[in-house]
C-alpha cells in the first residue's frame, strides 16, 4: 500500500484504494465522474504520433480502455508525425472507434496543410509558433478546443503507456473535475519499474531533474535568492515532474504558455507556479507501475534521446534563473554542474538501497555513468543558452486571440474541413 505523507506546499493524493477492492473503487470513481460530467464538459486531449498507430499494442489497449468510459464529452487527438493525407484518413478511422452518440472525436492534423496554413498565418503576425513536436501539437489542439468552447476540464496524457487502464484516466480527471475541490491543476506521478528487467527506469527524473533542482534550491538559498529558492522547492515537491499526465481547468489552460521542446513539463509547472495558489494544485498517484518507451542516452548527439531532453530542461532552468536576476558565467555554471554531480551520487546510493530491499537489479556503474553524462549535458545546455536566449515558449491562447481576433475561426474551419473529409482547394 502507498504511503499517506503530505508535502508542506501541495496536496498529494495517494493510491490508498489499493488496500481494498480496486474494481469497486473504479466503479465508484466512474460513477462520480459521470455525475460531474452532467454539470461540466470533460475533454481528453491525446497527443499522438502516427508511428504510434503502427506500433499497435499500447495504443490499442488505450483505446479499448477509453471506449468503456462514459463521462467524456469529447476526445481531441493531436496527430503529428505525418504529412500524408492517407495517413490522416487512416488515423481518423482508427481513433473514430471512440465516438459514441454521447461522445465526439476530433482529429487535429497538426502537420496537415490546413493546420500548417493556420500556424504559419499566426507566425506571419509576429507571434512565436515554435517547432514541430509534442508541445506545438498540444498547443494547436488546445487552440481548437477553445475555439469551439468544448471543455470545462481538460486532461492530457501520452499514447505510449503500456500499463494504461481506466483507473489511471479516472484518477487523472477526478481532482479537478470534482466541484467540491478547489484544484485547478493536477499532475500525475507513479513508479517506473521495468516489469521485464526488474530495474528502476525514469533516469531523467531520478538522476537528473531531482538532484539538479535540489541543488539549485540549495545554491539559491546560499546566495540569498529566496524567491528562486521557493521556485525550485516547488518543483522539487513534485514526485515525478516529467510525467506527461496532467489535468487543468479550461480557464487556466487558456492562460498557459506552452513549451515546444523537451522542457514542456517543467515549463508547465513554472507557469502553474506563477498563476495559481498552492491550494489550487495537487499531484496524484496514478498507477502502481508505469511503462512506456524509453529514450536512448545519445551521448554524442545533442539532438536526440536523453541528451536532448536533459539539455532542453537544463536550458529552461538556466534561462529562468537569468531572467530572474541571477547572473551566470562559466565559473558559476561549472560550480553548479559539479555540485549537481555530487548530489546525484548521493541519490544513487539511496536508489541502490531501495533496489536491494525490493529485490530489483541495480547497476551502480551504469547509474553513475549516466549521472556523469548528465553533468556533461549540463555544460552543453549552458553553451547553447548563452547570450540573449529566451525559453522556448508558445504564447498563451489568451495572448494569441488578443493579437488575432479571427484566429479561432481559422482553427475551426481548418479542423472541421479535415474531419469532414473536404478536398483541399
Amino acid at each position: 500500500m502507498t504511503d499517506f505523507q503530505q508535502e508542506p506546499l501541495l496536496t498529494t493524493l495517494h493510491a490508498l484504494y489499493t488496500a481494498f477492492d480496486p474494481a469497486a473503487y473504479l466503479a465508484n470513481l466512474e460513477r462520480r465522474l459521470e455525475e460531474h460530467a452532467r454539470q461540466e464538459n470533460l475533454v481528453l486531449l491525446l497527443p499522438s504520433l502516427f508511428s504510434e498507430l503502427r506500433e499497435g499494442g499500447a495504443l490499442e489497449n488505450i483505446l479499448a480502455q477509453i471506449q468503456e468510459v462514459r463521462y467524456l464529452k469529447h476526445v481531441v487527438v493531436a496527430l503529428g508525425g505525418t504529412r500524408e493525407e492517407e495517413d490522416f484518413v487512416h488515423a481518423r478511422e482508427y481513433f473514430g472507434r471512440l465516438a459514441t452518440p454521447e461522445r465526439e472525436v476530433t482529429m487535429v492534423w497538426v502537420d496537415g496543410p490546413r493546420m500548417q496554413q493556420v500556424i504559419h498565418g499566426i507566425g506571419e503576425r509576429g507571434i512565436v509558433i515554435g517547432e514541430a513536436g509534442k508541445g506545438q501539437s498540444v498547443w494547436a489542439a488546445l487552440g481548437y478546443i477553445f475555439a469551439c468552447d468544448l471543455a470545462d476540464v481538460i486532461a492530457l496524457h501520452d499514447c505510449d503507456i503500456v500499463t494504461y487502464n481506466r483507473t489511471l484516466l479516472g484518477r487523472l480527471f477526478e481532482p479537478v473535475a470534482n466541484p467540491n475541490n478547489d484544484f485547478r491543476f493536477c499532475k500525475g506521478y507513479y513508479p517506473r519499474i521495468s516489469p521485464t528487467e526488474r530495474v528502476m527506469k525514469g533516469r531523467a527524473t531520478r538522476l537528473f531533474v531531482t538532484p539538479f533542482v535540489d541543488t539549485l534550491a540549495q545554491i539559491m538559498c546560499q546566495r540569498g535568492h529566496h524567491e528562486l529558492e521557493k521556485f525550485f522547492n516547488f518543483h522539487r515537491t513534485f514526485k515525478y515532474p516529467l510525467a506527461g499526465e496532467f489535468c487543468f481547468t479550461e480557464s487556466l489552460a487558456r492562460s498557459l504558455n506552452i513549451a515546444y521542446d523537451w522542457g514542456l513539463e517543467v515549463a508547465t509547472l513554472s507557469q502553474v507556479y506563477d498563476q495559481l495558489l498552492p491550494r489550487q494544485i495537487a499531484q496524484i498517484d496514478l498507477a502502481g507501475n508505469y511503462e512506456h518507451k524509453h529514450q536512448e542516452m545519445s551521448e554524442q548527439d545533442t539532438r536526440k534521446g536523453l541528451h536532448r531532453m536533459v539539455v532542453d530542461i537544463a536550458k529552461f532552468y538556466l534561462t529562468y534563473m537569468r531572467s530572474h536576476g541571477v547572473p551566470l558565467d562559466d565559473a558559476f555554471v561549472d560550480m553548479i554542474l559539479h555540485t549537481y554531480y555530487q548530489n546525484a551520487l548521493k541519490y544513487i546510493r539511496k536508489y541502490s538501497f531501495d533496489a536491494e530491499v525490493n529485490d530489483l537489479g541495480f547497476d551502480l556503474y551504469q547509474e553513475e555513468t549516466a549521472a556523469s553524462h548528465f553533468r556533461g549535458f549540463l555544460w552543453d545546455a549552458w553553451e547553447q543558452s548563452k547570450g540573449p536566449q529566451e525559453a522556448k515558449l508558445l504564447p498563451s491562447w489568451n495572448r494569441v486571440t488578443y493579437a488575432i481576433p479571427e484566429v479561432f475561426a481559422w482553427l475551426r474551419d481548418a479542423v472541421q474541413a479535415d474531419n469532414s473529409g473536404q478536398a483541399r482547394e
